[in-house]
């Protein structure tokens, strides 16, 4: 086979601080080229489009971009955007919710003034109508909050049942507003409505940030002339098409370490480890016992939000490379979890900070702002602009271009502050600090940025927490300080993953991980029983003495860097579709799915109703979200009434089909 029949199949991460990317060669299965740019957070497209053509160059002579045959994107945009609160604004409609039902939600806790509506309506455990839908109230409640909200999340009590009210209100608000909707029943199959409620919501903020990414990644792809199908990454490490996925970004939700734990697998060969994945913004650990990812059950949890989103079970923690340091009152040196862009970052894409850090040193009063500066995100064009703004965020907002200024300047006064935060937070800037890739410049650990910008910022830091100018000596001692707080926090994260269970501030734990190695006369050890494969951009600085530390196998496979690019590349399709019978002893069976409720007369027909059912809604499911020719499991879970002697004594049963195929790359 020639080399122009070769196919190749590209994978891409976009990650907080890197986009990177991976060709894998489909034929022998192997990877041929990688690289990175750097993530343009304000156009997503320019750092999508640099790390693919980096990638691309070095591929052999004579590739033309008809042999690329697949392009899916793995991300944490969503993740990262739930951890920070980012996200869009969003109002919540509930039908048939009461007071209780509301404050379960969370939404509340969660999301501090977002706009929820409850309306009569609902349906009851059968799926029959429990109380005829208010749209007068709706229609209401959108006078009152639609010009307020970007985006809808719905959600109807037993609407699982029957999801007719929920199907309602969408096309109630879409002509009214135009705006995209998010129906919890679209999201899970389960029963607990304020949980889907919440999901939903999480749901809806969302979209937009994903629906970018989408448009970013084809945007970069017609620049390069690719023509194929793209997929994108969901949180269980399976694939479905970027416009399937558009609808429900939810489902992205640690696609970046689902991506990275496939990719670990596939790199290092192994089929029992402890995966680290750590990148700018957070570390993900996950475990993979006999070459399966464990799966949540309960859902995937971040930012401490527990969601309906079937996801692998990781762990995803606010360490990175790109953590911000900063002192508590008493000087106690604390990484994170808040990202910041480097100041060796942002120095070498803007010289001129290395003159604002030196003003910075020459004001003798120091401060706790000294050293930091704001920018506009990487990739933005133009002034920022947003709704539901305050008037202080508007007037900070318009001081912020595409080069940076120091925050001292920008922000001079408490309000001002606490506004910028608040854009922070939105996402429309972006601060930049003294990070552990700072620290790492000035050791010599990392040479990819500015040594200098590094060094001139560790010297304010230290300046400010001892009151008077450092030493380079000192200066060293507080970069070395730093490096090994980052060292004793992953190997934390590294045993709680190992034990299954968070330890919080357990005294022997942390005298194993900060590298002393016993208390009082007593010595400590302990070592996962299982490889770590370490994974991601930094880990290569940290992850040996790490291992030296716990006495654990780390493992560096080749690419390890990008990882997650690689597992975006070799994952397949899947989906699962639970049908649900229930028998109430008369001879009446309700078969529940997803287009609502059916009536049976025996038990066995509405079993063989059920299995079609879920094997052909698996299957276009599937078809829907990219595969080709796909493969159906089906596994029947039946309970029965005590004195049953046949299928007609059925009191439930759930029915589950799991249909997987490869990705459709004709």
């Amino acid at each position: 086979m020639s080399q122009a029949q070769d196919s190749y199949f590209i994978g891409v991460d976009t990650g907080g601080t890197y986009t990177d990317a991976a060709v894998i060669a489909a034929r022998d299965h192997r990877v041929i080229a990688s690289a990175k740019a750097i993530t343009t957070k304000g156009d997503l497209a320019i750092g999508v489009t640099e790390a693919i053509t980096k990638a691309v160059a070095s591929l052999p002579m004579g590739l033309k971009p008809e042999d690329i045959s697949l392009v899916s994107v793995s991300t944490t945009l969503a993740t990262n955007a739930v951890v920070e609160g980012h996200g869009s604004a969003v109002g919540v409609i509930l039908s048939g919710f009461d007071a209780a039902m509301a404050e379960r939600t969370g939404i509340g806790k969660a999301f501090p003034g977002m706009p929820v509506e409850m309306i009569a309506g609902g349906h009851d455990h059968n799926g029959d109508e429990r109380v005829a839908l208010d749209a007068a109230a709706l229609e209401t409640a959108l006078e009152r909050i639609g010009g307020k909200c970007d985006a809808f999340a719905v959600a109807s009590a037993f609407a699982v049942r029957n999801p007719a009210h929920e199907h309602r209100i969408r096309e109630t608000i879409t002509g009214r507003t135009g705006k995209p909707v998010t129906l919890s029943t679209e999201l899970s199959s389960s029963l607990d409505a304020p949980r889907r409620a919440l999901t939903a919501a999480l749901n809806a903020r969302l979209i937009s940030r994903i629906s970018l990414l989408i448009e970013a990644v084809g945007r970069a792809m017609a620049s390069l002339k690719i023509v194929c199908p793209l997929m994108i990454v969901k949180g269980d490490g399976t694939l479905a098409l970027a416009e399937t996925v558009a609808k429900r970004p939810i489902e992205t939700v640690l696609s970046g370490p689902a991506a990275s734990l496939v990719g670990a697998r596939w790199l290092s060969g192994l089929d029992d480890f402890i995966m680290s994945d750590m990148g700018g913004t957070t570390t993900d650990l996950g475990i993979l016992k006999g070459g399966r990812p464990q799966v949540s059950e309960e859902g995937a949890e971040v930012g401490g939000w527990r969601t309906m989103v079937k996801a692998i079970d990781v762990r995803t923690i606010g360490l990175g490379g790109d953590s911000e340091i900063h002192f508590e009152a008493n000087g106690t040196l604390t990484v994170g979890p808040g990202r910041i862009v480097p100041v060796a970052l942002i120095a070498q894409r803007f010289p001129e900070v290395l003159a604002m850090l030196d003003s910075d040193i020459a004001d003798t009063e120091g401060g706790s702002m000294h050293g930091r500066f704001v920018v506009q995100p990487f990739g933005a064009t133009g002034a920022m602009t947003a709704s539901g703004l305050s008037a202080r965020e508007k007037e900070i907002l318009d001081l912020v271009t595409g080069r940076p200024k120091p925050v001292r300047k920008v922000a001079v006064s408490s309000g001002a502050q606490r506004a910028l935060a608040a854009l922070k937070r939105k996402g429309l800037v972006q601060i930049c600090g003294f990070t552990p890739s700072d620290a790492a410049h000035v050791l010599g650990l990392q040479d990819n940025w500015s040594k200098p910008a590094a060094e001139k910022a560790a010297q304010l830091l230290v300046r400010f927490r001892e009151m008077k100018m450092p030493s380079p000596e000192r200066v060293k001692i507080f970069c070395e300080e730093v490096w090994s707080d980052v060292v004793r926090l992953t190997g934390r994260a590294i045993l709680d993953t190992a034990l299954g269970q968070k330890t919080g501030g357990d005294a022997l734990l942390d005298a194993a991980c900060s590298g002393r190695g016993g208390i009082g006369l007593a010595r400590i050890g302990f070592s996962p029983s299982v490889p770590v494969v370490a994974v991601g951009g930094p880990v290569r600085i940290y992850y040996g003495e790490v291992g030296r530390r716990l006495a654990a196998e780390v493992v560096f496979p080749d690419f390890c860097d990008v990882a997650n690019a690689v597992g975006a590349a070799t994952g397949v399709v899947s989906r699962n579709v639970v049908i649900t019978v229930e028998g109430d002893g008369s001879g009446l069976f309700r078969l529940h799915g997803p287009q609502g409720t059916q009536s049976l007369g025996s038990g066995a027909a509405a079993l063989a109703e059920g299995e079609k059912l879920a094997r052909q809604t698996a299957l276009k499911a599937v078809a829907e979200m990219g595969a080709g020719r796909a493969e159906v499991k089906v596994s029947v879970a039946k309970s029965y009434l005590p004195d049953a002697v046949d299928d007609n004594g059925l009191l439930k049963a759930e029915i589950t089909a799991e249909a997987i195929g490869r990705p459709d790359t004709r």
